[in-house]
C-alpha cells in the first residue's frame, strides 16, 4: 500500500482509485438501481470496454505494419511507393477523427439496415476497426520515432555487420527490448481516447439521428445510454440541486441510471489520463 503515498507511483495510485471507484459504483448500483437498468448499464459498459480493447489491438497492429512498411519502402531506390504510402497516411491524418468515424458509422448503419450485417460480434469488431483507422497513426508515429532514435546508435550498425537481419533488430532489439514501456503508455492513452470517441459518436448519433437510428440495432454503449431520454432527465436533475440543495440525495436514488453512466465516462477518462501521465513520469518516458 506504500504506492498510495509514493509521489513516484502516481499511475498505481490512480489505477487503485479507478478500480475502487468502479467497485463502489457497481455495488451502489446493485443495491439501488432497478434490475433492467442495471443489466442495460452492465451491457453498455461491457460493449464499451470490448470495443476499446479491440481498438488497442487494431491500432497496435496497424501502427506496427505502417511503421515497418514506411521504413522499408524508404530504403528502396524507387521512392514512388514510399511517397504514395506517405500521401495516403497524410490523407487519413488530415481527416478530423470525429468526422471520419461518423462516416464509418454511416456505412455501418447502411449495412445493418440492408441486413448484410446481423452479427453482434461482427458489429463490435467493425466499430473498433473504424475507430482504429483514425487513431493508429499515433502508434505508427511512435514506432517510427523509436526506430529513428536507435538507428543513430552504434549498436544498430554493429548488429548489421554481425549479419543480424534488419527486421529482427527493429522488432526484437528496438521495439521489444527498448520501447515496450513507451508503446504500453501510448496504448493506455489510446484506450482512453477510444472510450471518448466511441461515447461522443454514439451520443451524437443517438441525439441527432434518433428517428433514423432507432430502427438500427447498434450495440448498447455508454454513449448511447447517456443519450436516452431517461438518462438525460437524470443529468438535468443535477441543475435542480442549484436551487434546491436538499434535492441532492435524490440524485443517487431516483436518478441513478443517468448519474451512473455519466460518472463512469468522466471518472474513467480522468483516471486513465492520470494513469498514463503517472506511468510516463515514473519511467521517465
Amino acid at each position: 500500500m506504500k504506492f498510495l503515498l509514493d509521489r513516484n507511483s502516481k499511475d498505481k495510485r490512480w489505477l487503485a482509485i479507478w478500480l475502487a471507484g468502479l467497485l463502489t459504483l457497481g455495488l451502489w448500483d446493485v443495491l439501488f438501481l432497478n434490475r433492467p437498468a442495471l443489466n442495460l448499464l452492465m451491457k453498455g459498459l461491457g460493449n464499451t470496454v470490448i470495443i476499446s480493447l479491440l481498438v488497442i489491438a487494431f491500432s497496435l497492429l496497424l501502427g506496427w505494419l505502417s511503421a515497418l512498411a514506411l521504413y522499408f519502402l524508404e530504403q528502396q531506390k524507387v521512392q514512388a511507393p514510399y511517397l504514395g504510402a506517405v500521401f495516403l497516411l497524410n490523407i487519413i491524418r488530415s481527416v478530423p477523427q470525429i468526422v471520419g468515424i461518423l462516416g464509418g458509422y454511416i456505412l455501418l448503419t447502411v449495412y445493418i439496415q440492408s441486413g448484410a450485417l446481423q452479427s453482434r460480434s461482427a458489429t463490435l469488431i467493425l466499430i473498433a476497426l473504424v475507430i482504429s483507422l483514425f487513431v493508429f497513426l499515433e502508434v505508427g508515429d511512435l514506432i517510427r520515432e523509436r526506430i529513428v532514435y536507435f538507428k543513430e546508435r552504434d549498436f544498430f550498425n554493429a548488429m548489421l555487420v554481425c549479419g543480424i537481419r534488419e527486421g529482427r533488430i527493429i522488432n526484437r532489439e528496438i521495439l521489444w527490448k527498448n520501447s515496450l514501456p513507451h508503446i504500453f503508455n501510448k496504448l493506455i492513452s489510446i484506450f482512453g481516447m477510444s472510450i471518448f470517441l466511441l461515447c461522443s459518436i454514439d451520443f451524437i448519433i443517438s441525439v441527432g439521428l434518433s428517428r433514423e437510428v432507432s430502427s438500427v440495432n447498434l450495440p448498447v454503449t455508454l454513449g448511447n445510454l447517456l443519450a436516452r431520454i431517461d438518462s438525460k432527465q437524470d443529468i438535468l436533475a443535477i441543475g435542480t440541486t442549484l436551487t434546491d440543495p436538499a434535492y441532492l440525495p435524490n440524485l443517487f436514488f431516483a436518478h441513478l441510471q443517468g448519474i451512473s453512466v455519466a460518472a463512469l465516462i468522466v471518472f474513467t477518462l480522468l483516471c486513465l489520463y492520470h494513469i498514463s501521465n503517472g506511468f510516463s513520469r515514473r519511467l521517465e518516458i
